[in-house]
């Protein structure tokens, strides 16, 4: 007998004051945490970067990026297709940024030279793909086998789904924000405005099978003062570069949070840039979730606001990691 959910997802908090939560410091071992990121960097992208979410690729403009060191500039043709080429002009070098899109094609603003997506000598355009929450491009590098199609954990069905696109760029390595997210026991203690009663029921052995490579966690979202959804969601590695946080139990199961880590390029300082591309999908299969898809143009900034203020702590965990691995 399937258990009857309750019309009022909130629950009243009872939480303790920050400093009477029970530590988690002995279960976070090092050597877990360690060994679950050396599983996801193991995990082959095929050469697949996300450079930024669907909607700020837009049709009329160009999107200019750096993707792993490479100036990169994506637009969409007159069909909505999505294309990205080498960043830089190949008659004399200007960047195509803010080159305008004419008829489904870059022209150059220096010169006037039109790009299209068939290329031209000495200026290719590079696998591009779009799965309508995220745009993606592939470069192919030496010792990676390349892939048709980036790598996607769970989803749930767009029809039913309001996506937001939030990021967050940090002095940092991919590998340190995902580190990040493979440290679940934080969360409470770092992040107290957000999560309560956090509790990790099983975090996978350093020699645990692929099918098993998961964290899975109990929390309660807060929603203000008093108030909290309690959920459990599953955390797991997708690829080198991604995390996926899926709600499996509780009030909007279905719905997933990604976070993608794409390598920009040293910053003035030296240091190297990680850009956190984090795409939030919410879902829930009540009746009245239809209103929220007809307001997701107003909800997703909202959506992103909480997602940024999340990172706004988690990118310092992110930097201070790079910075103890960079000084020993």
């Amino acid at each position: 007998m399937t258990e009857r959910r309750p019309l009022n997802p909130l629950r009243l908090l009872q939480r303790p004051r920050w400093a009477d939560q029970v530590p988690t410091w002995a279960d976070a071992k090092p050597g877990l945490i360690r060994a679950a990121l050396g599983r996801a960097q193991a995990r082959s992208a095929g050469g697949w970067y996300v450079l930024a979410g669907s909607r700020e690729v837009r049709p009329g403009r160009a999107f200019g990026c750096v993707v792993a060191g490479r100036e990169l500039v994506a637009w969409r043709d007159d069909a909505g297709a999505l294309h990205v080429g080498p960043g830089a002009c190949p008659h004399l070098g200007a960047a195509l940024c803010d080159a305008p899109v004419h008829r489904g094609q870059l022209v150059c603003r220096w010169h006037g030279l039109a790009l299209g997506a068939e290329g031209r000598p000495g200026w290719r355009t590079l696998p591009a793909h779009d799965d309508g929450v995220l745009a993606w491009v592939r470069l192919d590098e030496p010792g990676v086998e390349p892939s048709g199609a980036p790598v996607l954990g769970p989803r749930p069905p767009a029809d039913r789904s309001v996506p937001a696109v939030a990021t967050v760029i940090g002095r940092c390595e991919p590998e340190d924000v995902i580190a990040n997210r493979l440290d679940p026991w934080h969360g409470a203690w770092f992040h107290p405005y957000s999560f309560t009663a956090l509790r990790v029921l099983s975090a996978p052995p350093p020699d645990c099978p692929p099918a098993e490579d998961r964290f899975l966690v109990e929390v309660t979202f807060t929603v203000g003062r008093r108030l909290g959804v309690p959920v459990r969601a599953e955390f797991s590695c997708p690829d080198a570069r991604t995390i996926t946080m899926e709600i499996v139990d509780g009030e909007g199961s279905g719905s997933v949070v990604e976070t993608h880590a794409t390598p920009l390029r040293p910053g003035p300082d030296g240091l190297p840039r990680t850009a956190v591309i984090e795409a939030v999908v919410a879902h829930s299969d009540r009746p009245g979730f239809v209103h929220a898809r007809r307001v997701a143009a107003a909800l997703r900034p909202l959506m992103g606001v909480a997602a940024r203020r999340l990172w706004r702590d988690d990118i310092a965990y992110a930097e201070r990691r790079y910075a103890l691995r960079a000084r020993a």
